[in-house]
């Protein structure tokens, strides 16, 4: 598990039009949510990042950008954003490691191997972790009141 106000493993990802995407490129401008979710088109993922969704403007008035991570393919994020209409990026971690860097994996989920566990890190402009929750049962929702007054504390 990371620790807070610890730095957070710096990563490079697809997103849905497979360009590469730094948690490096946001440091010193902007915040960033990390949401990490296990599967595309499931219910409850497709409820959370709705919701983000709908509050994107509140989250880009404290000056957050949000990044939602699966291992799904950056193919299969693409079709999943566009029938969403999300209006942040997604990007795939289909080779595991940012997950895995982040201590996010599950080892079985219902006979899968290596599927992200529903997670959410708050990290500030100079790259360190200052809120996170890893949820251990899929079919809940984080706590979107305590993402929200981490970046408070922020502005």
């Amino acid at each position: 598990m990371l620790d807070l106000n610890s730095k957070a493993p710096e990563f490079t990802l697809q997103n849905t039009n497979g360009d590469k995407i730094s948690l490096s490129d946001f440091k010193g401008e902007k915040n960033v949510v990390l949401l990490f979710f296990p599967l595309a088109f499931t219910s409850t993922c497709t409820k959370e990042l709705c919701q983000t969704r709908d509050n994107l403007k509140l989250y880009e008035s404290l000056e957050a950008e949000i990044l939602g991570i699966s291992v799904d393919t950056f193919y299969t994020l693409k079709e999943f954003k566009a029938s969403q209409n999300l209006n942040f990026q997604l990007l795939s971690d289909f080779n595991k490691e940012t997950s895995q860097n982040y201590g996010v994996l599950y080892e079985n989920f219902y006979g899968m191997k290596g599927v992200s566990k529903r997670s959410v890190f708050v990290i500030n402009k100079e790259g360190e972790i200052v809120h996170s929750e890893i949820l251990e049962n899929a079919s809940d929702l984080p706590n979107f009141k305590m993402i929200e007054d981490s970046l408070l504390k922020l502005s």
